[in-house]
């Protein structure tokens, strides 16, 4: 791999080897051509030319550790610039063989000088890229002169890929000597100078805002030259640790930038932008340092003590955001971007690679006709570069002019066309998008409708377990001790907790609601506003004067209209003479007379240079028009404003744009809290669901057993009583003579379990049994039982429970297969709608073999159908909102508070 490191002061930075080639005489080919294109005579004048050239062309096939790189400098420039003379005047008809500098085993051998050309060019900036990495950066000489060469590197690469990389990867060249390679080379060149002026700033102490904008633009520099080497062809040409080096040189350097920024940031006292800024950071390095196998263990170190730096100071910065600033951090989209300052360039390669004051092979060309195309080229940019900057100037003068006198807007604002600062428009067609503050009420009549879904749920909830209530008391009263089965009451206990802390949730929740509609009802003149559709309507025009003395504010204006209509094509004329220019230049060739040799050269250059007579005086006569057209828009301009009181215009422009800001402002802030709430109301009604099934399998199970206690009732009294062990008013099991008939099977799709009949006290006689649903498929024959002197099951050798507690998990439906009891949702075991989420049980049964229909008579809510509401599915695992926190009295400022969160 063609990669050389140093480690100066803190950074690792890399140097390009250069390519290697085969011998090749030179001479023999070349005094050929000369021979049998010109004459032995010119052959002989040349052999000077071509022993120097053939000893140049050896000294390059030797290593450069055989010589001192500024003596290979010097020699790479003086034979590109021999290239340069014998590329005119020769037809190349011998191969050139190079190997590739990445990959040595791969070479090209074509006879095209463009590929011998871009060769030289490659190792030039090698070579200047290894001096770089000689330099001691430590000294300020040192890491200036490191500096420069990076830069004449980034130069040479630069220059290679713009005139010579297309022509050699045309001729057959390899990789290393394409476009895109030497592109991906000069970035990384500048990316290196520019890193050695963040050693500069850093070691002169400057503010950490310059060391950020410093910092960010080698990361910027480093992620082009990644991009390119990611991408074909460069993508498998080099090696991965080349690769892995700039990836992490980029995350480095843009951990760097955002490390400075957060030292600014602190400075000023920003602690939750800071806070921001360094976790971004510091994801950006742990992620690549992930993929970064192979980099120099120097690197890892640098890159590693910049993290540590980077979470010592978020720690700080938290620490003294929670008990000092309680800012709230951004998130990463809504901060802008860091800033980068570009110190460097690539180094103009044109003048070290002139060979016009070569005198090389002048035999074969007339040298003084090249001095005179040389001459006559140096005559034709001055005027160019002249009259181009003239152009631009009067440009520039224009744009200021008419931004001082407020033009074309005033114009605009007049005829009803003002137009609204770009952030502002794009804020205020964001919130129009949404919906604007007309579709708040249509959002509030949501938190209603769903708030009142949630009350009728749980009023729905509460009447069901009331009703039960109210039976078991009947039958207990009716029955007396025979009816030993525990109270309601006892085994709702938490049920009914919760069902009270959903009910105080909710109305904490409805003062919140009643909040949030008195701030859109507070603030609906401010935010009425954005409901201006175009916004543009809302702002001030400027209005003709009430009374007129002479009535001519048509003709003022008229007059205005037409000067900068003309100012404006002025503007497009000039656009055009600068294109005409450029056209002339290029096709301004002028070498076929020089050669021919027609006349002297002065008169010639006279004669071509007269050509631009016409557009040169074309530009002054433009210029000259525009200096008069603004001084006289200058005077319309001022008697216009004095007419049209342009200054009270401007005042009521800008407060029109503060009303605009402010009620953008509020609408976000009544915004967010109104979808808090939504988003509330939607995970407290899948709890209430939740627990309204609870309720309703508690009832249904009840309500069985009601019946089973009922007949067994019965049969006491009709003294069917088979215990031999136990007295009368003992239950511990079914009799086993005289097993109950068979039930018929439940409806588990009604929306509340029917109550079971009433037998009158004072009868005698035995009750008739109502018909009996059967039990559901998941009551088995074992678990515990409620009570020690009622048994549910009718097989008589069944054990109860003597230790049972009312308060205990009970378990009237264990899941077959299990030895593990499922507790059904009336345990007590200690859980709050919000601390400890409801689990349904797991394992092969879960829900009655028959679908149960979970809608309990509550009809579906008309306006809301969100993926959070399905009235015809079971919830299968839910989770419980977090109640709504107790709100001050007061409507909460703006970013400080939450409508339905702890503050």
């Amino acid at each position: 791999m063609a990669i050389a490191t140093s480690l100066v002061a803190m950074n690792i930075m890399l140097a390009v080897h250069e390519k290697k080639t085969n011998s090749l005489d030179l001479y023999r080919p070349l005094r050929h051509y000369i021979s049998a294109t010109f004459s032995e005579r010119d052959a002989q004048n040349c052999d000077d030319d071509l022993l120097s050239v053939q000893e140049m062309r050896s000294e390059l096939e030797k290593t450069v550790a055989e010589s001192s790189l500024d003596s290979r400098r010097d020699l790479l420039l003086s034979y590109y610039k021999s290239l340069s003379l014998i590329e005119p005047r020769f037809t190349i008809s011998f191969s050139f063989t190079w190997y590739d500098a990445f990959k040595s085993s791969k070479k090209c051998n074509v006879a095209s000088i463009h590929v011998e050309k871009a060769a030289i060019l490659f190792n030039l900036g090698a070579i200047y890229s290894q001096i770089a990495l000689a330099a001691d950066r430590t000294t300020a000489n040192g890491l200036k002169a490191a500096c420069n060469a990076f830069q004449t590197a980034a130069g040479a690469f630069a220059y290679l890929k713009e005139n010579v990389a297309g022509k050699a990867t045309a001729a057959g060249a390899t990789v290393d000597l394409s476009p895109e390679c030497a592109g991906m080379l000069e970035r990384l060149m500048l990316a290196q100078a520019q890193e050695c002026f963040f050693e500069k700033v850093i070691g002169d102490g400057k503010p950490p805002g310059l060391c950020s904008k410093v910092a960010r633009q080698v990361g910027l520099y480093y992620e082009e030259a990644f991009a390119l080497l990611s991408a074909p062809p460069l993508s498998q040409h080099f090696d991965k640790t080349w690769v892995a080096h700039v990836q992490l040189k980029a995350a480095q350097f843009y951990g760097e930038a955002l490390y400075r920024h957060s030292l600014e940031l602190h400075e000023k006292e920003e602690i939750a932008e800071e806070i921001a800024r360094l976790k971004i950071g510091l994801a950006a390095l742990a992620d690549t340092k992930k993929i970064s196998k192979g980099v120099a263990a120097q690197l890892l170190d640098s890159v590693s003590k910049l993290e540590a730096s980077m979470k010592s100071n978020l720690e700080r910065a938290t620490k003294e955001n929670d008990r000092v600033y309680l800012m709230r951090v951004p998130p990463a989209d809504k901060l802008s971007s860091l800033p980068g300052a570009s110190l460097v360039k690539p180094s103009s390669m044109v003048e070290l690679l002139d060979a016009s004051k070569e005198r090389m092979f002048s035999g074969l060309v007339p040298d003084g006709s090249m001095k005179a195309l040389s001459k006559y080229t140096e005559m034709v940019d001055e005027i160019i570069r002249t009259q181009a900057e003239k152009l631009q100037q009067a440009s520039e003068i224009t744009r200021v002019r008419l931004k001082e006198m407020d033009l074309p807007d005033s114009i605009l604002s007049l005829e009803g066309s003002t137009t609204l600062p770009l952030d502002l428009k794009e804020d205020v067609e964001a919130v129009q998008i949404s919906g604007g503050p007309a579709g708040l009420e249509s959002e509030l009549q949501q938190l209603r409708e769903l708030r009142r879904v949630n009350q009728e749920l749980l009023v729905q909830t509460e009447e069901m377990l009331q009703k039960e209530a109210t039976e078991d008391t009947q039958f207990r009263t009716q029955f007396g001790t025979r009816w030993t089965r525990p109270q309601s009451s006892t085994l709702t206990k938490n049920l009914q907790d919760r069902l009270n802390k959903f009910a105080a949730n909710i109305k904490q929740a409805a003062d919140s609601d009643a909040r949030i509609e008195r701030a859109v009802g507070d603030n609906a003149p401010l935010m009425s506003i954005l409901d201006r559709r175009p916004i543009e309507a809302a702002l001030p025009s400027i209005a003709r004067p009430m009374m007129s003395l002479d009535g001519n504010e048509d003709a003022i204006v008229g007059a205005l209209k037409q000067s900068l209509r003309q100012l404006e094509a002025l503007g497009a004329q000039r656009a055009g003479l600068e294109d005409m220019l450029k056209d002339m230049k290029r096709k301004d060739d002028i070498l076929p007379k020089l050669m021919a040799g027609v006349g002297s050269h002065d008169d010639l250059f006279k004669k071509e240079i007269s050509k631009y007579d016409q557009i040169c005086e074309e530009i002054a006569q433009n210029i000259e028009a525009q200096e008069q057209l603004l001084m006289q828009i200058q005077a319309q301009n001022d008697q216009f404003a004095s007419v049209f009181n342009l200054e009270d215009h401007k005042v009521a422009r800008e407060k029109c744009y503060k009303q605009i800001s402010a009620a953008i402002a509020k609408y976000r802030e009544i915004k967010d809290n109104i979808n808090e709430g939504l988003k509330f109301y939607v995970t407290l009604q899948d709890a209430i669901n939740n627990i309204k099934q609870q309720c309703s399998d508690f009832v249904m199970t009840r309500n069985i057993q009601c019946r089973e206690m009922i007949e067994e009732v019965q049969r006491q009294i009709a003294g069917f009583n088979f215990s031999d062990s136990k007295p009368a008013s003992t239950y511990n099991k079914y009799p086993t003579q005289a097993p109950a008939p068979t039930p018929s099977p439940p409806n588990l799709h009604r929306t509340s379990p029917s109550p079971p009949p009433q037998v009158e006290p004072q009868s005698t006689s035995v009750p008739s049994l109502p018909s009996q649903p059967a039990p559901p498929p998941y009551h088995l024959s074992t678990g515990p039982n409620p009570n020690p002197n009622y048994n549910t099951n009718p097989n008589p050798n069944y054990n109860p429970n003597p230790n049972y507690n009312p308060n205990s998990n009970y378990n009237p439906n264990p899941r077959p297969g299990y030895s593990q009891p499922y507790y059904p949702p009336y345990s007590t075991a200690p859980q709050t709608p919000y601390q400890q989420p409801y689990h349904p049980p797991t394992g092969p049964y879960q829900q009655p073999q028959n679908p149960i229909n979970r809608d309990y008579g509550q009809p579906a809510y008309p306006g809301w159908r969100g993926p959070y509401y399905n009235s015809h599915q079971h919830q299968q695992q839910q989770t419980y909102p977090p109640p709504p926190y107790e709100m001050q009295q007061n409507f909460p400022p703006p970013n400080q508070g939450s409508y339905y969160r702890p503050q």
